[in-house]
């Protein structure tokens, strides 16, 4: 019967390590099949996890960063368009805001200011509190009897 206490591995699968250090009769005793002399023979020696071997070290390769990035501090922003004001207020909502777009899904990010883009129609009466909004967008929610708000 096979148990957990009974089981052994196959005897080609465990090998013993050769024992380096045992004087020269064992074969590894002397240098220990470290070689003479180097950096590879002595105690703690040897390179590092970096080393490339004479190539040129990848932090060298690398580009440098100089001067400024604005990355970090750029204005980033939910685009909104009219078509997706059109399909809320199809929904019954007449006030629409971060808030409101945040519930709905329309836009994921709360930390995005919004911008409000002119692409497609509207024919509702809406009121809209955004961050941004093209001249086209604007143009096309007062047509329709609604009301842009910069925040």
């Amino acid at each position: 019967m096979l148990s957990l206490n009974s089981i052994k591995p196959n005897n080609w699968s465990r090998k013993t390590s050769k024992r380096v250090w045992r004087w020269n009769g064992s074969g590894k005793g002397t240098t220990a099949g470290r070689g003479m002399n180097g950096q590879s023979s002595r105690s703690g020696g040897g390179v590092g996890p970096w080393f490339e071997w004479g190539q040129t070290p990848l932090f060298r390769r690398m580009p440098k960063l100089k001067g400024f990035s604005n990355f970090n501090y750029k204005t980033r922003y939910s685009v909104l368009n009219v078509s997706d004001l059109e399909t809320l207020a199809k929904q019954g909502i007449t006030e629409i805001t971060k808030e409101v777009l945040l519930e709905k899904r329309v836009i994921r990010n709360k930390n995005y200011a919004i911008k409000l883009l002119g692409d497609g129609e509207i024919t509702s009466k809406v009121n809209v509190k955004v961050n941004k909004a093209t001249a086209t967008a604007l143009s096309k929610i007062e047509a329709a009897g609604g009301k842009v708000e910069i925040v």
